[in-house]
């Protein structure tokens, strides 16, 4: 593995001065920015106004198979249009590969991980023979060490698993995990939720094509960074159950979660890239101002700019 890189200045409060409210927006740069994305960075940064806390930017672009630049350098157009303003420097995951290799070697010691063989179409394929369609979590388990050695010498790829029954060995009992929300998760979830990451499976969390996969890249960096307060739509509510099982098995702090609804077009769906949602460039090429925008999204009273 890399050496470890420090981190770097505004990455995190400095040493003995009492944890602030810290929260931050994260978006992958895979498209443009919309709608959606503008009200959840809203959310976030009325939040940290709110609470005289910080505000930090992060760019979630460790995929390079989807990740674009001119999509990073996008959304900092976009949002600065928007009337945010951030702490700097940008975390772009892109250049802190060695921080997530840390942690995954640290997995990878302490017997958490095992090597997966199963191609892309063998998954698609069990699952699509599954009963009655159902998506069913993947546990498997590492291969004998003779075929696996032999697997690894004929140059087989495989992708890093994390073992859920590793980690029951290691903490005994996984009944026990909770996180604090204090939004609501997709079905009114609330307060002191268990986590169950078992829902999950063996996750991914490593391949050769995409690197480290974002369930662990997104722990590590909130923990470097300081995140007090992870807030975000709550189509990612389900991702947090797996993200608390390797915050413990990482040592790293827990953050309280924030989980806000999705904000939907006037056809009732929500506002996604894949789907060609209306861009925040478009939206300002037809003439629309920030302000307006702002008002549109419920923050016309927010003084975003300083």
């Amino acid at each position: 593995m890399a050496d470890r890189q420090p981190i770097r200045a505004g990455d995190a409060p400095p040493a003995g001065k009492p944890a602030l409210f810290v929260t931050r927006f994260a978006p992958s740069p895979t498209g443009r920015l919309h709608r959606g994305n503008a009200f959840s960075a809203l959310t976030a940064f009325a939040a940290a106004r709110r609470n005289g806390g910080r505000f930090l930017l992060r760019l979630e672009d460790i995929d390079t198979t989807r990740c674009r630049p001119e999509y990073s350098e996008a959304a900092l157009e976009d949002l600065a249009w928007l009337g945010l303003t951030w702490e700097e420097p940008v975390r772009r995951q892109s250049q802190h590969r060695s921080d997530y290799e840390s942690a995954l070697d640290r997995l990878a010691k302490a017997g958490l991980l095992y090597r997966c063989f199963h191609t892309r179409s063998e998954l698609a394929a069990r699952a699509q023979s599954a009963p009655h369609g159902s998506q069913e979590p993947f546990i498997g388990g590492p291969l004998a060490a003779s075929e696996e050695a032999s697997r690894l010498a004929a140059g087989k790829a495989f992708a890093w698993r994390l073992s859920l029954d590793a980690a029951r060995r290691q903490l005994g009992d996984l009944d026990g995990l909770t996180f604090l929300e204090t939004g609501a998760g997709p079905r009114g979830e609330t307060g002191r939720c268990a986590a169950r990451p078992d829902l999950s499976g063996d996750i991914v969390l490593a391949r050769k094509d995409v690197g480290v996969a974002y369930h662990l890249a997104v722990v590590v960096d909130d923990a470097l960074q300081g995140v007090t307060q992870v807030i975000r739509g709550n189509d990612l509510f389900e991702a947090t159950h797996i993200q608390r099982l390797l915050q413990v098995l990482l040592g790293l702090p827990a953050p309280a979660y924030h989980h806000h609804p999705l904000l939907a077009g006037p056809d009732g769906k929500r506002y996604a890239k894949r789907d060609r949602s209306e861009t925040l460039a478009e939206i300002r090429k037809s003439g629309v101002s920030a302000a307006d925008l702002r008002r549109q999204l419920g923050f016309a009273s927010l003084d975003l700019i300083e």
